[in-house]
């Protein structure tokens, strides 16, 4: 994989841009959340996801500290603070050849950042559908 599909992505990450996102989710891209049990399938369901994260992470000194990139696949480890507890996780991309994101995994730490990136994320989703 060239590093251009995790550029493209690391594009995303600093504009917010939604178009952007939008062309690069796959049709039946499936999406793993460390907050929901069931993985997400289908385009429209990760992009409101990945839209909330987005939002929830604003103003959070979010910032990728590694990137491990093999073949069609990316592990990119990041770090951020939200309402003071330190989250470390990591975002596991798998693109397909034409260059669309097909999966999104997302593994976070510590328990209490995972609680509360649930919580953010259950208002985050809750906003955006009203």
């Amino acid at each position: 994989m060239s590093n251009e599909k995790v550029e493209k992505w690391h594009r995303y990450v600093k504009t917010s841009d939604p178009a952007l996102l939008s062309a690069m989710l796959d049709d039946d891209v499936v999406f793993h959340s460390p907050i929901v049990h069931t993985p997400q399938v289908g385009k429209q369901l990760t992009f409101a996801y990945l839209t909330a994260a987005t939002n929830v992470f604003a103003d959070s000194g979010f910032e990728y500290v590694k990137e491990i990139i093999d073949g069609n696949m990316a592990a990119l480890e990041f770090q951020c603070v939200v309402d003071g507890i330190t989250i470390n996780a990591v975002d596991i991309i798998t693109w397909n050849d034409a260059g669309l994101i097909t999966e999104f995994k997302v593994m976070a730490r510590p328990l209490q950042g995972v609680n509360k990136l649930h919580e953010r994320m259950m208002k985050m989703l809750e906003q955006m559908k009203g």
